[in-house]
């Protein structure tokens, strides 16, 4: 972690070293949500703008997931079983 450089105009710590300049994302926690196939929200999630970061994939005994992005550039995945 970086060292805070004091308050910005917002009221949000400004970090210096190494996170510094570091993107969103990059490093973070992501948020899945669950769904019944992750193909079907693909497909809603192109049709509103978004895109395909990762197409649907297996996660062994545990499901099937894909990570897509938003219209903001945030990364979310989708979780399904089938």
């Amino acid at each position: 972690m970086g060292v805070s450089d004091g308050d910005d105009r917002l009221g949000r710590r400004r970090r210096s070293g190494q996170d510094a300049g570091r993107s969103s994302g990059g490093n973070s926690t992501l948020v899945y949500f669950g769904c019944e196939d992750c193909s079907v929200e693909e497909g809603r999630v192109t049709k509103s703008g978004g895109r395909i970061h990762k197409n649907k994939f297996s996660i062994s005994q545990y499901g099937f997931i894909s990570l897509v992005i938003d219209t903001e550039g945030n990364m979310f995945g989708l979780h399904s079983m089938k």
